[in-house]
Order: C-alpha cells, then structure tokens, then sequence
C-alpha cells in the first residue's frame, strides 16, 4: 500500500480523484476509507451542477495494490448508495502540481473543458447499472471427453498413440504435441459457440455488452451488461433460468449492480488539459 507520513497542520498538495457525478453543491462523505488509508473525509469539488468527489493526497503514484483498488471502488459504490449516476475515474488519478491549486485544476482544467463529453456520458450512464456474468464448466474433463468424441481427428491421433504409451516421452512428443493443438482448437471454437448462446439471452435486456478476457481454462464466458435499472429484474432471472438448464453443465457467478467500470472510465492527463 502506498503510504506517507503527514505532519501534524501539513496541508495536502493534491487530490485524489475517484468519480464524477451531478451534485451542485458541496458534500463531505462520512465513513468512507478514501485510497491510501488515509483518514481525510471524501468530499466533491463542484462547478456548475458537475463535480469530482476526491480526497486530500500528496502528489504521488499509487501503487496497484489490492488494498488501494478496493478503497477505489468502495467510494465509487459508496456514491451509487448515495443515489448518485457515477462516472468513474481511472485508478491512481491524481492532481499535479502546478501554478494553480488542485481545486482550481479540477474545476478549470477538467470539470470547465471537459463538461460535454461529461454530460453526454452522464446521459449515457444515468438511470443504468453494470452487471457481470461469468460461466464456467463445471467439469473440464467432461469437456475433454466431450471435444475427443465430437472430433474424429483428434480421436484418431489419441488412439494412435496408447499402443505407445510405454515408449519414452521422446518419442511420442510431436504426436502429443499436435493432439494439445488440436483440442485447444476444438476447446476455443466450442467456448465460442457456448458463449454465443449464454449472450443471446441477454442481448434483447442489455444496451451494451462487453466481452473481456478469458483467464481459465474452464472459462466459457467473462461479460459486462450495461443495464437500465427498471430491467435489472429481467437480467436476474435470464441468470436464473440458465442457470436451471444449465447448473449440471456450468457454474455461473453473477455479480451486480456495480459502477459501470466496463463501459466508461475518465483518463486524465493533466498537461495535455
């Protein structure tokens, strides 16, 4: 974790920066840990009817550690509690120093110049929440067996090599080799098909999906719905019901609602505002 030590009457050089939000006046958020464990209230920076909700900070990187990353998105969710649309920050974003105060940077060099692409997200993002679906196989080893009696090639090869098992691993590599290349062929393309159909379901529910990267080998499908709040109802029981058909075949984790990270995250480079 990124830590600092604070003298007693030290005045902070910087913010940190979490979300923007509509809020037109100013607010001080109580029993929130803001990132860094630090102790400072989480309070906005308004201009107009927009504002960040920061914390106070010196001016440094923050590490990625899972502690700073949860305290990240513990004051973002905080603000969707709050009842608040949020658009969220990127992680580490921190004010600089500069000629002007940190105040006056966020409300000049980013809330002022940047105030249509935030209201356009804003109204992309209002009234909407994001969900995440993940579906894994529940036993890989049933899909094995699955993908050798779909695929004649691959069955073939694999019964090519038992009379040869006993042999040395030498001399049976290159066949193993190319029996690994054909069922990670076979294992991707039935993933794709798998995963088509789990999205179906969701397509005609949610306004946006977002595909992210598969990290298991058990994985079918890793996504993100951006969904209308009135319809996170049909989104629930879409994953119930698939979850009926399915739950001998698959283990689905379900998550949600949570601050729409898939579908909009402000970066800022202050020198170039």
């Amino acid at each position: 974790m990124a830590r600092f030590v604070r003298q007693e009457g030290d005045n902070q050089e910087a913010k940190y920066l979490y979300c923007i939000i509509k809020c037109s006046g100013e607010r001080t958020f109580n029993s929130v840990q803001a990132v860094g464990g630090l102790s400072d209230k989480v309070h906005t920076v308004v201009l107009g009817d927009l504002a960040v909700v920061v914390s106070d900070s010196p001016d440094m990187k923050y590490d990625s550690t899972r502690a700073n990353m949860i305290a990240h998105q513990k004051v973002i969710e905080r603000m969707m509690e709050e009842g608040f649309t949020v658009l969220p920050m990127r992680f580490g974003t921190v004010t600089t120093k500069g000629a002007a105060t940190p105040v006056e940077d966020i409300r000049h060099k980013l809330l002022e110049s940047r105030a249509q692409e935030f209201e356009d997200l804003y109204e992309d993002m209002d009234g909407r929440a994001e969900l995440g679906l993940k579906a894994l196989w529940r036993d890989e080893k049933a899909i094995f067996d699955e993908i050798v009696a779909e695929n004649r090639e691959i069955r073939k090869l694999r019964d090519s090599l038992l009379p040869h098992m006993a042999r040395s691993p030498e001399a049976t590599h290159f066949d193993r080799l190319r029996v690994g290349e054909l069922v990670k062929t076979a294992m991707d393309r039935k993933r794709q098909r798998e995963a088509k159909k789990l999205l179906s379901r969701f397509r005609p529910i949610a306004e946006r999906i977002r595909e992210n990267r598969i990290i298991m080998d058990r994985m079918v499908l890793n996504a993100a719905f951006l969904v209308e709040r009135e319809r996170e109802g049909n989104c629930d029981e879409a994953v119930r019901k698939l979850d009926e058909e399915l739950g001998e075949r698959m283990v689905l984790k379900y998550t949600g609602p949570t601050p729409p990270f898939n579908f909009c995250e402000i970066v800022v480079t202050w020198d170039e505002e």
